[in-house]
């Protein structure tokens, strides 16, 4: 017997919360841990989208609301997709969520039968891969490459669709690699998938970067393209661009008035509806032009971040990291830096039952952490299948730049240190319930 459904084995999770646990232990013992593992912006929410919730709150409008959102945010939402993506959009075609998270439920739950194939990205928001698994689908990892930047071609996705493929996720500007689609590309893989999808394929266009470009780069959405509109659900938020994490506001738009009938149904039965309060903010995130440059300050910064993180990474020996284009975080290759402390040497030696647990790179994730105090994401927390001999770290720059030049004057000195490498590895084996033990 079992308590728990046979179905929660194929439940994954996202290792830059589960984390946590460690850089708690680490804080513990009285370490400065420079937090590069979560994407959260290091910025407050704008104050005048602060004064909104606060005025509404204070008005009383706390209660329950139409389990869609309230007609006003829809409304601007609408507007704001309509503007920026050149699509008609009414608001009946929004449905609010509590975060972007949970539409990627939502569209797995309600157009994927068990044996579906569903692409996605990988590296890619690790969401992506739980939910597919999940749900019974067919895990079908779209690999991107560094050498494109880690875009894919459209050849490449061809490649994958099938008959049974139900649902293709998108995701630019990337979590975890910053690349983002061109419009060229775009036009490219909407005919590929007009070419090859079945009349009912979906795709999912998770956009919750969609403010955070770089080198004055625009926006594009493969809803924008011809035949796209009617099987795309974008999703976004506020959480990146509006620094507004916490107050866990999401959207999705849906391709027709069912489908969104559909996630509001799905709401209902979870969580009734998102406060009120907070929604009154969310519309004015969209429609009061002081949010557009709060937006354009932070944009700056983390472009000014990169600017000073690539160089830095570049120069020790072994990291190779290539320019994002968009979102908030490097993804260098730590292979050189691995090889120079004996990783894979180290991995290899690891009896298989832990072996199977890790990667070198995570191991690499862990001596930052335990021995530098510095929390990083290792490749395989953006996509197990196929991941194996991808030496990859994700840094979150969405923090300020006194934090990102110490982390990575710890990274320099842990690149070096090939003894102390092998003596938390040795620790960690030995000692009862070690990481590698």
């Amino acid at each position: 017997m079992a308590v728990f459904a046979r179905h929660m084995r194929r439940l994954g999770t996202e290792n830059a919360f589960k984390l946590g646990d460690d850089i708690q232990r680490c804080v513990e013992m009285g370490m400065d841990v420079i937090r590069f593992n979560l994407g959260a912006p290091d910025f407050h929410s704008p104050a005048h989208l602060n004064r909104v919730a606060i005025r509404a709150l204070e008005a009383g409008r706390a209660g329950y609301c139409d389990p869609a959102g309230i007609l006003p945010f829809r409304e601007a939402i609408a507007d704001h997709v309509t503007r920026t993506r050149r699509i008609p959009v009414a608001a009946d075609q929004v449905v609010v969520t509590p975060g972007a998270k949970p539409p990627i439920g939502y569209t797995l739950q309600s157009y994927v039968d068990e044996g579906d194939e569903v692409i996605y990205p990988s590296p890619g928001f690790p969401i992506y891969e739980s939910w597919v698994r999940f749900v019974g689908a067919t895990p079908r990892p779209l690999h991107l490459s560094p050498d494109r930047d880690f875009n894919f071609t459209a050849d490449e996705l061809a490649a994958l669709i099938t008959g049974r493929t139900k649902v293709i996720i998108l995701c630019s500007p990337s979590n975890p690699t910053g690349g983002v689609l061109s419009r060229e590309e775009l036009a490219a893989i909407a005919r590929a998938i007009r070419e090859r999808g079945r009349p009912d394929l979906r795709i999912y266009s998770d956009e919750i970067y969609e403010q955070i470009l770089f080198d004055g780069r625009r926006h594009e959405s493969i809803a924008s393209h011809a035949g796209m509109r009617e099987r795309t659900v974008i999703a976004s938020g506020h959480s990146k661009g509006f620094a507004m994490t916490g107050w866990r506001l999401g959207w999705a738009v849906l391709p027709t008035v069912e489908e969104a009938r559909i996630f509001k149904r799905i709401n209902i039965n979870i969580m009734s509806c998102v406060p009120p309060f907070l929604q009154e903010a969310g519309e004015a995130a969209y429609t009061d032009p002081r949010s557009a440059d709060e937006v354009r300050r932070m944009v700056a910064a983390f472009e000014e971040r990169r600017d000073w993180i690539v160089p830095a990474l570049n120069e020790i020996p072994g990291v190779r990291c290539r320019v994002p284009k968009g979102a908030f975080y490097v993804f260098p290759d730590v292979s050189g830096m691995c090889a120079r402390l004996g990783v894979h040497t180290a991995h290899l030696a690891l009896p298989e039952r832990v072996r199977r647990r890790t990667t070198p790179a995570g191991m690499l994730q862990m001596f930052l952490l335990y021995r530098y105090a510095v929390a990083t994401m290792d490749r395989a927390s953006f996509g197990r299948i196929g991941a194996g001999g991808q030496d990859f770290l994700r840094i979150s720059i969405a923090n300020g730049m006194e934090d990102i030049r110490r982390g990575v004057a710890r990274i320099v000195r842990a690149a070096d240190d090939v003894g102390g490498f092998h003596d938390f590895v040795t620790d960690q084996r030995r000692a009862p319930g070690g990481i590698f033990a």
